[in-house]
C-alpha cells in the first residue's frame, strides 16, 4: 500500500504502517491514525497531531433577558435580565473545547479598544491558547445586543469591515499546522486547503445568510470533512423543500450528512441509511444563543478522541442541550466527565 506521510518535523515519533507510535504521557501526542478523508478523496494519511483549533472574529454579546416582544419603533421596553458576555462563533467553540479537556487554539483579531480590552480580558480566564491577527486601529470585535424572548433571540450587531489578506491566511495556515481538527470558517480557504493535505480534519459550519448557496461555499464544501447546518441552513444552502432532499444533495460531498434538528436532535445520512440521534432528555431552554458552537464543541471532542460519528453527534447534542439552559453562549457548560456519563446515558436509553 502507497502511503502518503505527511508528519510535521516537530513530532515526537515516527510513524510505521500499521503500528501506532507516539509518546504517552500527558501533554504529548498520543498516537498515530491512518485514515481515508471524503468519499472522493482516496489518499490515506498519515497524521500524528495534539491539538483543535480555529479562526475567526470575537464577539461581545450585551444580553438582554426576559423580555415579552420586540419594542415596536419609538418605544422603550426594559429587561428583566441583563449580562455582557463572550459571544459565539469560533471563540465559544473553543472554549468549551478547553473546558473539555482538549488543548485548543484560537486565531482572532483584537484590536486596542476598550471593547477588544473586555474580550482580551476575558479570554484569559479561559484555557485556551489565542493569538491575534489584526495589526489596525479600528474596532475589530463585532459588538451584539442581543434580545431573548420566548426562547429565541434576536440581534443587533456591528463590526468595523476587516479586509482578509493573504497575510492573514498564510498565518492562519502556519498557526493550525499540527492541529488534529479545525474549525473551518469563511474566509480562509486557502489555509484550510493546506491543512487538508497534512490530514486535518476539518469542519465547516457557514450559518445563515440570505445568500447562502452550495455555489457560494462550493470549495468549502470539498475541503472540509464535515459540515454542520442546521436544518434552515441545510434548506437554504441547498434549495431544497425537504430535509430528506437537502441530505441528498450534502451527500455528493460527504459520506456522513449532518443536519442539527434544534431540541428534536440532529439527523446523520450516511451508507448506513438515515436516522434521527435523539436531543439531550429533559432540557429546559433558556436562551438559544451560541447552542450552534457547543454542539461544534462536543462534536470537535468525538472526532479529537476517535468516536464514531454518531457518539461524536451524540456528545454535541449534549453540550448544546446544556449551552441552551442558560443565558449567552457560555454559561451553561458541562465538563469531560460529565459530557461522557450524560452521553452514555443518552446512548444506553435507546438500547
Amino acid at each position: 500500500m502507497e502511503l502518503d506521510f505527511k508528519i510535521q518535523p516537530f513530532f515526537m515519533a515516527i510513524c510505521t504502517n500499521g503500528v501506532r507510535g507516539g509518546m504517552d504521557e500527558p501533554g504529548d501526542y498520543k498516537y498515530c491514525t491512518l485514515r481515508q478523508r471524503g468519499p472522493q478523496d482516496k489518499r490515506k494519511v498519515w497524521y500524528q497531531m495534539g491539538f483543535a483549533g480555529g479562526a475567526g472574529f470575537a464577539n461581545l454579546d450585551l444580553l438582554y433577558a426576559g423580555l415579552d416582544g420586540l419594542p415596536k419603533k419609538g418605544q422603550e421596553i426594559y429587561a428583566k435580565g441583563f449580562d455582557i458576555q463572550l459571544g459565539g462563533g469560533v471563540p465559544a467553540t473553543m472554549i468549551h473545547l478547553g473546558r473539555l479537556g482538549v488543548s485548543s487554539k484560537l486565531l482572532t483579531f483584537i484590536g486596542e479598544d476598550f471593547l477588544s480590552g473586555f474580550v482580551k480580558r476575558a479570554l484569559e480566564s479561559y484555557e485556551v491558547e489565542t493569538v491575534n491577527l489584526y495589526k489596525g486601529k479600528g474596532w475589530p470585535v463585532t459588538i451584539s445586543s442581543a434580545l431573548i424572548f420566548d426562547g429565541d433571540r434576536s440581534f443587533v450587531s456591528y463590526q468595523d469591515e476587516i479586509e482578509i489578506t493573504p497575510w492573514h491566511v498564510e498565518q492562519v495556515y502556519r498557526q493550525l499546522s499540527g492541529a488534529k481538527v479545525v474549525d473551518m470558517q469563511a474566509g480562509f480557504l486557502e489555509a484550510y486547503q493546506k491543512l487538508s493535505g497534512e490530514g486535518t480534519i476539518q469542519v465547516f459550519d457557514t450559518g445563515w445568510e440570505e445568500d447562502l448557496s452550495i455555489e457560494k461555499y462550493r470549495d468549502y464544501l470539498e475541503v472540509a470533512d464535515y459540515y454542520v447546518p442546521n436544518q434552515k441552513e441545510a434548506l437554504k444552502i441547498t434549495g431544497e423543500s425537504t430535509l430528506e432532499g437537502a441530505a441528498q444533495k450534502l451527500s455528493k460531498y460527504f459520506k456522513d450528512v449532518i443536519i442539527k434538528l434544534d431540541k428534536d436532535g440532529c439527523l446523520v445520512k450516511n451508507s448506513g441509511g438515515m436516522k434521527v440521534i435523539p436531543p439531550l432528555p429533559n432540557v429546559k431552554a433558556v436562551d438559544a444563543t451560541g447552542a450552534g458552537d457547543a454542539f461544534m464543541s462536543g462534536f470537535m471532542y468525538g472526532l479529537y478522541h476517535d468516536y464514531p460519528v454518531e457518539q461524536c453527534i451524540r456528545f454535541g447534542n449534549v453540550t448544546g442541550g446544556i449551552c441552551v439552559q442558560g443565558m449567552g453562549c457560555l454559561a451553561k457548560y458541562v465538563g469531560e466527565e460529565e459530557l461522557l456519563r450524560l452521553a452514555l446515558e443518552a446512548s444506553q436509553s435507546l438500547a
